[in-house]
């Protein structure tokens, strides 16, 4: 192993691990779910790849390096596809500071009259309140 590749990796490595550490500090310093899901996806995903391209520059094999393709294709592929689906479900369970949104495509007025649960489509009728089970929760 030459001394630059060494290096390279080394960088790599070194900045993949920073990236990391900031998704982490982001996702315990961001005041809401949105924040928290761009400070765990950008950073961590970037992170990642180079602690993938640095481990395959050091460790030089070519099955080995298959696989941390396969592992970066399906980080690609998951963490963002996971964080829209968290963060839509975050929106419609009111979990949302409102006030921080800049652009808010969603907000079409369907929203604003009800708490949604994130299994029910937006157009669903409102639902009977269950007597049984307040009832039950009283302690009755």
């Amino acid at each position: 192993m030459s001394t630059l590749a060494d290096v390279v990796a080394l960088t790599c490595l070194v900045a993949g691990a920073l990236l990391c550490l900031t998704a982490g500090v982001g996702l315990l310093r961001f005041p809401d779910v949105l924040a928290r899901m761009h400070a765990g996806t950008k950073p961590q995903v970037l992170g990642v790849l180079l602690v993938m391209v640095g481990a395959a520059i050091r460790l030089e094999s070519t099955s080995t390096t298959w696989m941390l393709s396969l592992v970066a294709a399906f980080q690609l592929m998951t963490a963002p596809v996971s964080a829209h689906l968290v963060s839509r479900v975050a929106y419609r369970r009111r979990h949302v500071r409102r006030d921080l949104l800049l652009v808010d495509e969603l907000r079409d007025g369907s929203h604003e009259d009800r708490f949604y649960r994130g299994d029910e489509p937006a157009d669903a009728p409102p639902e009977e309140p269950d007597v049984a089970a307040a009832e039950w929760r009283e302690g009755r």
